[in-house]
């Protein structure tokens, strides 16, 4: 029997109309309609092609290709028409996964969404007046509340000199700072925070920042990079491991706009270093009549000290301490949405308001929505609502448990699973050398390497994220939803009964 060639081959195929036009693809379309339906048969027809021409498809494979078209196409319609955001379970130990979307949203902020999402709101409107009003209300006037007990308790801020620096356009300050006087807007990321606070601050001037402090962000984004997208000028200086005040001090020139520091939230620097504190620069941006702008970056409300982690700075240190603007997250340390708040002097933040720049970087309704949920939970001090917070504060003994009664359900002839002591990180470019004490459920399978394992787990419905050390998967609950425990658990019985089958 002769070869067919490609040619009687492709010939074999239906035309998209002849095969969209078969009952159970007219039924589908009815139920899908009719464009989905006839995307996912041309792209079925042009996978066949594709094989045909890479010779990958045979007389024989064509006509088993023939007779099953019809799933094909149902199938890759299903496909097609399949979130690709997907919901996964973070099993990695890591609080502030980048990857997977950081701080998980709390039930309030997820209600609230749902809420202001369904209709229309007040984003934009003064009830009370009955008149246009401004979107920035609905978060400042919680941070307000959050900032006012703290900054009023500050005591020892530097006084600001009177006279304003010639050419700053700043103006005289106040000598001392209250919390009247600390006003928040957001935007949406902390890069943003930092473009439109440089921008409004610095443009065309010259912006001092420690040469140890010129980050690099996630995805290749750097410090100096966003600072002349903001037409600010970078005046470096120090070195890269040694900065001293008096570096700071000799570089202001007549074309210096602001101070800045950046936090290294994402590295550290060890060994023969150094860098002034807080206070020195405050006291030195004051006595000049400069603004001093720190990028904290991941940007805690509540205390680390509290689950352990000591030397990440809160955005209330840098407040109290007399920062004039701080930028920050809120989908790291804060536990909310993506969003950049900028938070400090009104009059600093008002300029930046008013730069058109903010419109361009706001947030919309479901994020103010989000925020507020967040932010209502620490006035209430309910920190534990917050998703993020609460798995920074689960203990390692009840993880523990957790993970002995997921390991003793599915321990088997071919499975492995023991309860070991390690580590959880933040996560998210925030504390980097600290570490949560935990217990992990390490995992082995006959038959299968760790990355065999894994990328099994990863196919899970809903899929399991995991780490891979040392020849073992390692699941740490510690970043698993309690609910989410019969999941995993179920999981890994399936992959131990298949590899037994």
């Amino acid at each position: 029997m002769e070869t067919e060639s490609k040619s009687d081959l492709y010939r074999k195929l239906p035309s998209v109309d002849e095969l969209a036009r078969r009952p159970e693809l007219v039924a589908l379309a009815v139920e899908e309609g009719q464009t989905a339906v006839t995307d996912a048969v041309r792209t079925v027809l042009a996978s066949l092609r594709e094989e045909i021409s890479s010779g990958r498809l045979d007389a024989h494979g064509v006509e088993l290709a023939l007779s099953g078209l019809d799933r094909a196409v149902e199938r890759q319609l299903r496909q097609a028409l399949e979130y690709s955001l997907r919901t996964v379970i973070n099993a990695t130990g890591v609080v502030l996964h980048t990857n997977l979307g950081r701080a998980p949203l709390s039930a309030a902020a997820l209600d609230h969404i749902r809420e202001i999402g369904a209709g229309y709101s007040n984003l934009e409107f003064d009830i009370d007046a009955g008149d246009r009003g401004k979107r920035d209300v609905h978060a400042d006037r919680l941070f307000r509340k959050l900032l006012s007990a703290e900054i009023d308790a500050g005591a020892g801020v530097p006084a600001r000199a009177a006279d304003a620096r010639v050419g700053t356009g700043l103006g005289p300050v106040q000598a001392e700072r209250s919390s009247a006087a600390i006003t928040t807007i957001v935007v949406n990321n902390n890069a943003a925070a930092v473009l439109l606070a440089l921008n409004t601050l610095a443009d065309s001037g010259e912006v001092i920042v420690s040469r140890g402090e010129l980050v690099e962000i996630g995805d290749s984004f750097r410090i100096p990079e966003v600072m002349a997208k903001s037409n600010a000028i970078l005046r470096e200086v120090g070195t890269t491991n040694r900065t001293r005040i008096k570096d700071y001090e000799q570089a202001i020139t007549d074309r210096t706009r602001v101070l800045l520091r950046v936090h290294r939230s994402n590295f550290q620097i060890t060994g023969f270093t150094e860098q002034p504190h807080i206070e020195e620069l405050v006291e030195l941006a004051h006595k000049r009549n400069l603004p001093l702008l720190e990028d904290l970056g991941s940007g805690a409300l509540f205390d680390l000290r509290s689950v352990g982690v000591g030397g990440e700075p809160s955005v209330l240190d840098s407040l109290r301490a007399g920062v004039d603007v701080v930028t920050y997250s809120g989908d790291k340390l804060l536990g909310g949405p993506q969003a950049g708040m900028l938070s400090g002097r009104t009059d600093l933040i008002a300029r930046m308001r008013s730069n058109s720049l903010f419109r361009a970087l706001r947030v919309d309704k479901l994020m103010y929505a989000a925020l507020e949920a967040t932010l209502l939970a620490y006035v209430k001090g309910e920190h534990d609502a917050i998703p993020a917070l609460r798995m920074m504060r689960v203990s390692k003994e009840e993880i523990g448990k957790r993970a002995e009664a997921v390991a003793e359900r599915v321990r088997s002839a071919k499975l492995s699973a023991d309860v070991i002591d390690g580590d959880s990180v933040i996560g998210g470019g925030a504390a980097p050398s600290a570490a949560l004490p935990t217990r992990l459920l390490a995992v082995t399978c006959e038959g299968l390497s760790a990355d065999e394992l894994s990328t099994r787990l990863r196919a899970c419905d809903p899929p399991i994220i995991a780490r891979v050390e040392d020849g073992r998967v390692l699941l740490d609950l510690r970043t698993v939803f309690p609910e989410h425990d019969e999941a995993v658990a179920a999981a890994l019985q399936h992959l131990g009964q298949a590899i037994s089958d």
